[in-house]
C-alpha cells in the first residue's frame, strides 16, 4: 500500500522533530535490573526535576505534533503498512516440535540445576536462565520481534499430553485472576529470596508447575493459557507491540506499535490485567528507591514488612486503575460522545502496553547486557561454573539508553492512542478532545517511570 507523498512528506517531517526532541531534551539515567544482586542504575548527572520536566515535555510535544494528523486514510495507510516475510518454514510442523521439545528440555535442566547446581547466585544457571535468559532477555524478544511464547511454552506443551476434564471456565472471572495471579508473582519476586536463592527459585517453579498443569487439566490448554495463566497472558499482550506480527498470510513486518492498534479488549478484567501489566513493572523499580526506604523506615514500627508490601502492591494498582478510569470519564465528557465509559476504557488501553514495554525494556536492558557473559560462561559448565564469572561494564553513553526507551514507549502510546480516538469518533475536534485526558494520565506515566530510573538504587528492605 502507497502512501500521498506529500502526507508522507508531512509525517515523515513530524517524525524527525519529534525524534530531535527526544535527543535534545533527554537526560540521563539507567535501567534497573533487581535480581542477582547486580545494580545498572547510576544516579543521574542532571537535576532530578529537569528529567521530569523534559520527559513529561517531550511526551507532550509528541501529541501536539500527532495531533497535527488529521487525514483519516493517512493514519489508516500507516497502520495497515506492512511487508510479508518469507517464513514458510517458520511454520513447517517439525520445528515446532523440536521448539516445544527444547521448552520441556530447558524447563526440566532449569529445576535440577536450580538443585544440584552451586547456590551462589551468579554461578547458579538456574538462576541465570529466569532472571536473564528468559525474564529479562526472552521477555525483550517479544516485544522486539514477536511473541514465540505459545510454541516455546513448556508447560502448554506438557499440558498436551494430559488428559482435560474441560470443565467451563467462569466467564465471569474473566481475566482477574490472572491480574491478580501477576500481581502475587511480582510479590513474590520482591519480597522472597527467589531472585537470589537457587533452591527457593526450584521449589517456586514447580509450585507454579502443578497449579498451571492442574488448572490445563480441570479447564483445558486453551482456557487455562488463553484466559487465567498470567504469563501467557503477558507475553501475548506485549507481543503486539512487536514489528513482527503473524496475520492470514502469514509473518509479516509492520510499524513497531501497530499490532496494538487492532487488539481487541473486550472486558473490564482485560483492562485491568493491562493495568496490572503496567504498574507491576513500575513497582519492581519502585522497592529499590530511596523513597521507598524512607516509608519503610517510618512506617515499619507500625505495620509489618510482611503486610506493607503487598498493601503497597494492591494499593498502588488501584491508584492506577483509578487514574485511568478518571481519564476515561474525563474523556467521555470533553468528547461528548454518547460511547459508554467502558467501551472508552476498552478501546484505550492497548496504548499503554507500549508504555510497559519501553519501561520493560529500560528495566532490564542494561541488566540483560551486564549479565549475558555470566550467562554463557555458566551454561558452558553448569556445575563445575568457574569461581568468578565475567561481567559487562556498560560504558557511560548507556545511560541515556533507559530514558529513551520511556519516551519512545510513550511515543507510540500517543500514536495508538491517536489512532484509536480516529476510529471511534467521527468528528476530528471529537477525536483530538478525548485524548486529553489520556495524554495527562500517560505524562504522569512518564514523570513516575522517569523519576524511578534516575533514582539511585538500594537493597528493597
Amino acid at each position: 500500500m502507497k502512501f500521498p507523498r506529500r502526507q508522507v512528506s508531512r509525517l515523515s517531517t513530524a517524525l524527525a522533530c519529534a525524534v530531535v526532541w527526544l535527543a535534545v531534551t533527554a537526560g540521563t539515567a539507567l535501567a534497573h535490573g533487581g535480581s542477582l544482586g547486580a545494580s545498572s542504575r547510576q544516579t543521574v548527572t542532571v537535576p532530578t526535576w529537569l528529567v521530569l520536566l523534559t520527559g513529561g515535555a517531550a511526551v507532550g510535544a509528541s501529541f501536539l505534533l500527532a495531533s497535527l494528523v488529521t487525514d483519516r486514510r493517512l493514519i489508516e495507510d500507516v497502520d495497515e503498512w506492512r511487508r510479508l516475510l518469507p517464513a514458510n518454514g517458520l511454520t513447517a510442523r517439525l520445528p515446532v516440535i523440536v521448539v516445544r521439545a527444547l521448552g520441556v528440555v530447558l524447563l526440566a535442566v532449569t529445576v535440577a540445576v536450580c538443585f544440584l547446581g552451586p547456590q551462589a547466585p551468579l554461578a547458579n544457571l538456574g538462576l541465570l536462565v529466569v532472571w536473564v535468559g528468559w525474564w529479562a532477555g526472552f521477555t525483550m524478544s517479544t516485544y522486539l520481534l514477536g511473541n514465540t511464547w505459545p510454541s516455546l511454552n513448556p508447560w502448554r506443551s506438557l499440558a498436551g499430553v494430559l488428559p482435560s476434564l474441560d470443565f467451563a471456565y467462569p466467564n465471569r472471572l474473566g481475566l482477574w485472576p490472572a491480574a491478580v495471579a501477576l500481581l502475587v508473582l511480582i510479590w513474590v519476586e520482591v519480597v522472597s529470596p527467589i531472585a537470589d536463592a537457587p533452591d527457593v527459585l526450584g521449589l517456586t517453579i514447580l509450585a507454579y508447575t502443578v497449579l498451571t498443569l492442574a488448572g490445563a487439566v480441570v479447564f483445558g490448554a486453551d482456557e487455562w493459557f488463553g484466559r487465567a495463566d498470567p504469563v501467557s497472558r503477558v507475553f501475548f499482550y506485549y507481543g503486539h507491540v512487536a514489528p513482527v506480527q503473524r496475520d492470514g498470510d502469514g509473518l509479516a513486518v509492520r510499524l513497531p506499535g501497530s499490532g496494538l492498534t487492532t487488539l481487541a479488549v473486550d472486558t473490564r478484567s482485560e483492562v485491568g490485567f493491562v493495568v496490572a501489566l503496567l504498574w507491576g513493572t513500575t513497582f519492581d523499580g519502585f522497592v529499590s528507591t530511596p523513597a521507598w526506604r524512607t516509608i519503610v523506615d517510618a512506617l515499619t514500627p507500625a505495620v509489618p514488612l510482611a503486610v506493607l508490601y503487598p498493601l503497597a502492591l494492591a494499593g498502588g494498582f488501584a491508584f492506577f486503575l483509578s487514574a485511568y478510569d478518571a481519564a476515561t470519564r474525563a474523556s467521555k465528557r470533553l468528547s461528548g460522545t454518547y460511547v459508554t465509559r467502558g467501551t472508552l476504557a476498552r478501546q484505550f488501553a492497548p496504548s499503554l502496553l507500549a508504555i510497559a514495554a519501553g519501561y520493560h525494556l529500560a528495566h532490564y536492558l542494561g541488566y540483560f547486557i551486564s549479565l549475558s557473559p555470566a550467562l554463557a560462561t555458566v551454561a558452558a559448565a553448569p556445575l563445575n561454573p568457574p569461581i568468578e564469572v565475567p561481567l559487562l561494564s556498560l560504558p557511560g553513553w548507556f545511560e541515556t539508553v533507559g530514558m529513551a526507551a520511556i519516551l519512545v514507549g510513550h511515543v507510540l502510546a500517543i500514536w495508538v492512542a491517536h489512532t484509536t480516538a480516529y476510529d471511534i469518533f467521527p468528528s476530528r475536534m471529537q477525536a483530538i478532545r478525548s485524548q486529553y485526558p489520556y495524554i495527562a494520565v500517560m505524562v504522569f506515566y512518564t514523570m513516575t517511570s522517569l523519576w524511578i530510573i534516575a533514582q539511585p538504587e538500594v537493597a528493597p528492605p
